[in-house]
């Protein structure tokens, strides 16, 4: 087997390999021999087909079965033997195919980059911290509260923080403009849905009363035809309702997965839940800074065919965010709406491929076991969910990815120059800038 490779541009070669001819039609008389002793042909008794008749009505079937083949496992001979690691999969173009002839043909891919590591003591990071005081775990509680708040009608003027339901009517110049009206609306009072002054014009108002508003749309609203625009509301509140918060009772803390204890067994849990909401938003921040000086510090050429695949993933991830069925086609989504991410992710991934291989950093069991405890942890059966995850060979591996990346970013930060960065709970809860745009893509 001749084999020659040549760079065209960048990570693209081209990959020339010419098989001989023996072996060739050695694979495709053989096959023809084992066919005549089965094949089945009107006026020959089985297993008594000449060869010959048999080559006539299957011949040019066989040898493109041999010939796909041969290329196949002769690319793979070929990649091994140039010590090349194909990124995606190649483009197969036959130069010579003919009976009797030598067979030629050239690949066409790209190969991973090689990457040089720069010096990780160049990594400046803050290192963010926070605490959980009384002040916030009273706050997630009363949250937790709203959720579970219930509505009575009530026979006053609407106040902060009521509901109403309302029907209005928008207009601009004494007509009205689209999206302007609407009937039997609810709105909660204070949840800034509306435009500036909208919800404040209504408190005050009682059901059955009416009122028009002059309000001004903001300089940064969607619509071009409403930015800046004064216009007028008619609104009718038909209801107000106000919100009762449920007692901090055992019916209340059971909602919640209290059963005993009281309230102080329920703030325990609450608290024991905000620790593990911390730690991980903590760690991820972190992670995602490192990361980001990770790729201030190299400079990596990128395989399309690494980029191409990316981005169908990230796709698929938002069909599936947002309840896409199987039959949603990909193609309607613009590439470019995830070029940014998939090359943020996979520049990632090749980086901390490397930094594996050059620091020889081994997937911690222990810490895959911790991982998979503090999962289990958050369910009411968990010694379930460690079986869940030990029998599900695609989630082990997810986790171990997961663990790896952990350790490497542990492999940074021990030569990286970290700062102390104090936050408070809520701050700390709050993505990166580029955290947030990551979450977003996934």
């Amino acid at each position: 087997m001749q084999v020659s490779i040549e760079t065209t541009t960048g990570l693209e070669r081209k990959l020339t390999v010419g098989i001989p001819a023996d072996r060739i039609e050695g694979e495709v008389g053989a096959r023809l021999a084992k066919a005549a002793k089965t094949v089945r042909i009107d006026g020959f008794r089985k297993g008594k087909v000449p060869v010959k008749v048999v080559k006539q009505r299957f011949g040019g079937g066989i040898r493109q079965e041999v010939v796909g083949e041969l290329i196949s496992s002769s690319f793979q001979e070929a990649i091994v033997k140039e010590s090349i690691q194909p990124a995606g999969q190649p483009s197969i173009e036959s130069v010579k195919n003919e009976d009797g002839q030598d067979l030629e043909y050239v690949a066409t891919f790209e190969v991973y980059p090689e990457i040089e590591l720069a010096d990780f003591a160049a990594i400046e990071v803050k290192k963010p911290v926070a605490e959980i005081g009384d002040a916030d775990l009273d706050k997630m509680i009363d949250v937790l509260q709203q959720q579970q708040a219930s509505w009575s009608e009530v026979d006053r003027p609407a106040q902060q923080g009521d509901t109403v339901k309302i029907d209005y009517v928008g207009t601009k110049d004494g007509e009205e403009f689209d999206g302007g009206k609407a009937e039997d609306q609810p709105l909660e009072l204070g949840s800034n849905k509306m435009i500036p002054g909208f919800e404040d014009a209504i408190i005050g108002m009682s059901a059955g009363e009416q009122k028009v508003a002059s309000l001004t749309f903001p300089e940064d609203y969607q619509s071009e035809e409403l930015k800046g625009a004064s216009v007028e509301f008619t609104i009718t509140v038909r209801s107000v309702s106000e919100k009762t918060l449920p007692e901090m009772d055992d019916e209340f803390f059971a909602k919640y997965g209290v059963t005993e204890g009281g309230e102080e067994k329920f703030r325990e849990e609450v608290r024991n839940n905000m620790e593990r909401e911390l730690k991980n938003a903590l760690e991820s921040k972190l992670k995602n800074r490192v990361m980001d000086q990770l790729l201030k510090l190299h400079t990596v050429a990128l395989p399309s065919a690494l980029i191409t695949s990316e981005i169908q993933n990230l796709k698929q991830q938002m069909v599936q965010q947002y309840g896409g069925g199987q039959q949603f086609d990909l193609s309607i989504l613009p590439d470019d709406m995830f070029r940014d991410q998939a090359e943020r992710r996979v520049s990632l991934g090749l980086l901390i491929s490397e930094i594996v291989k050059s620091a020889e950093i081994k997937v911690d069991a222990d810490k895959v076991k911790n991982k998979i405890d503090e999962i289990a942890a958050t369910y009411e059966q968990p010694e379930e969910v460690v079986q869940y995850y030990r029998s599900n060979q695609q989630m082990m591996a997810g986790l171990e990815a997961a663990v790896l990346e952990e350790q490497v970013v542990e492999h940074l930060l021990a030569s990286a120059k970290l700062e102390v960065e104090q936050q408070s709970y809520e701050e700390a809860l709050k993505p990166d800038q580029q955290e947030a745009s990551d979450a977003e893509s996934e």
